[in-house]
């Protein structure tokens, strides 16, 4: 009887700094998501993200995806580009997350999507945690991204 892979723990990131946000970009390339799942709290400031997230790290189990939350705090305002915000059933694909610096230690949060698409935040200062939610469950297939 073959051996099952060993679990792999689900992800709690949290990103204070352009170096912390590259490792959540990474764990959240190629997550789906609705438009719907992406809200904007003016109020608290936050700006909230809910995905299917590819799990790269659990490549070795036959690809995997989970639910998962991303939170931005200190949000001071949030708009977007190729974006259909009125298209709550849409689905977008996140590419990366990066951040561009302004007046330390604030700038602008950007979340480039498929289709060339951004979602862009103003940022006080970086402040953001990703959590995965639930169990996983097997991918379609592992996401394929052209050589340049």
């Amino acid at each position: 009887m073959p051996v099952p892979p060993p679990a792999v723990p689900p992800l709690r990131l949290l990103a204070q700094d352009a170096d912390d946000l590259t490792v959540l970009s990474a764990a959240l390339q190629d997550a789906v998501a609705r438009v719907g799942d992406i809200r904007f709290e003016p109020a608290s400031r936050t700006l909230t993200l809910a995905v299917n997230r590819y799990r790269w790290e659990a490549a070795g189990t036959g690809g995997e995806r989970i639910r998962a939350a991303v939170q931005f705090g200190g949000v001071l305002g949030v708009r977007s580009r190729n974006l259909r915000r009125e298209a709550a059933d849409a689905v977008i694909s996140i590419l990366s997350v990066g951040f561009i610096p302004g007046e330390p230690p604030g700038g602008v949060l950007e979340i480039v999507l498929a289709g060339g698409g951004d979602l862009r935040a103003d940022l006080e200062c970086i402040d953001a945690a990703l959590t995965d939610l639930g169990d996983s469950w097997p991918a379609r297939g592992a996401p394929q991204h052209e050589e340049n």
